[in-house]
């Protein structure tokens, strides 16, 4: 797909797309729903029964022959709050992308307050503020800021892009830039660096997408890599410099303390190892049924599929992952309209990033920052989050034709 500009359908692809709209639009509603892309959506809604599954493992005691009863319903809130996001999912895709669009700033705007009130009425959990409480509903205002950034910084350029062709100002990029940057740092202040890196890994796709000039990219990311030392030392927290340590050490070979910051790395390549090529099969991990891996329900998962289904297992996961991405950025190069090529490309971006920063992290590749893998892990708002990123891609790809006026910011 090149960033420099999308060439869409060719006249026979309009035409065929054109007829088959109007055939299904017959129908209202109900003729939407038959245009959408059956076959990705249920691969989405099977990948989201795998994690049910997994976190079923992760619940079951062997020497009971039954689900514990600390963990026994961590597969049924996964599998309710996937029929939610079904149900959201399926909603969001309907939505032409001009209602997209318009909310795109409102939803950024309450997101940033939100972000905000964390600062000041945050629940703590695992060291961090992250967490709102109102009444018995808890959320994280920091999920669906993936999907609130995405959608302004997308709409920005709708409104900006220059309409002669020509690729936007630097000053557009800047304003992008300023977009993404004021979320990860209030993100990035709980601490929440997985979630900081997330936005600002997905807002710099946006913006390369978008016709960046390459001199601007690769001057991003020499300035980048000279500002590694100082990060380290000026920005980082001590556990997660500890975190940059014990990755370096793994990677190079030297001793680490095996009860320190490398106990879930080398507990989790032990899981891995011992799932070999096909794995041990259903419910017969050693390691996930005896604890052995921490945080085995949300980051770490990975690590089960691949004791109890091996080297098949996680690459066949692995595999779903990268069909739908390639998916997603189809759809992005065959839409006409700025926001709804970077909107896909935004909230494709967001999911692949925790996917393969994910299986990076278990596999002791890069460090462990809390990455949840996407409709796999355990977790309420992250897959609700997840589940609206795909209903904007569907959206995408269900009125890739709809045309977006281009116009000033206010």
């Amino acid at each position: 797909m090149s960033r420099e500009g999308f060439t869409g359908f060719t006249r026979g692809e309009a035409r065929v797309s054109a007829a088959r709209g109007v055939y299904f639009d017959r129908f209202g509603p109900f003729g939407k729903i038959a245009r959408l892309p059956w076959s990705i959506i249920l691969l989405i809604v099977g990948t989201g029964l795998v994690g049910t599954a997994m976190l079923f493992s992760v619940g079951w005691d062997p020497v009971s022959a039954a689900p514990s009863p600390d963990e026994a319903n961590l597969w049924r809130d996964h599998i309710t709050r996937l029929g939610v996001g079904f149900v959201l999912m399926i909603g969001l895709a309907l939505l032409p992308l001009s209602v997209w669009s318009r909310f795109a700033f409102p939803a950024y705007a309450a997101v940033i307050i939100l972000l905000v009130l964390v600062d000041f009425f945050g629940v703590m959990g695992g060291g961090a503020a992250r967490w709102l409480k109102v009444g018995p509903i808890q959320i994280q205002p920091s999920e669906p800021a993936k999907l609130a950034v995405t959608m302004a910084v997308a709409s920005f350029y709708q409104r900006m892009m220059p309409t002669n062709g020509q690729s936007p100002p630097l000053y557009v990029h800047g304003g992008a830039l300023l977009l993404v940057l004021i979320p990860a740092a209030l993100v990035f202040k709980q601490p929440n660096l997985s979630t900081a890196l997330a936005l600002t890994a997905s807002g710099a796709m946006i913006i390369f997408f978008a016709g960046i000039s390459m001199r601007y990219v690769l001057a991003a990311i020499a300035l980048g890599l000279v500002s590694v030392p100082a990060i380290y030392t000026f920005v980082l927290e001590p556990y997660q410099r500890e975190r940059v340590d014990t990755l370096i050490a793994g990677i190079t070979g030297e001793s680490t303390n095996g009860l320190g910051e490398s106990y879930q790395i080398e507990q989790a390549k032990i899981a891995i190892g011992a799932g070999g090529f096909s794995g041990r099969g259903y419910l017969q991990g050693i390691q996930s049924q005896q604890e052995y891996v921490p945080e085995q329900h949300t980051d770490f998962i990975l690590t089960i599929i691949a004791e109890e289904f091996g080297f098949i297992g996680a690459i066949a996961l692995l595999s779903v992952f990268a069909f739908l991405f390639a998916w997603s950025f189809m759809v992005a190069s065959k839409n006409r309209s700025w926001f709804g090529r970077l909107a896909t490309v935004g909230a494709t971006s967001t999911i692949a990033f925790f996917a393969i920063f994910n299986s990076g992290m278990v596999l002791g590749l890069l460090p462990v920052l809390g990455m949840p893998l996407p409709l796999i892990s355990y977790g309420g708002t992250a897959l609700i989050t997840v589940m609206a990123c795909f209903g904007l891609i569907l959206s995408a790809h269900l009125h890739r034709d709809e045309k977006l006026s281009t116009r000033g910011l206010f």
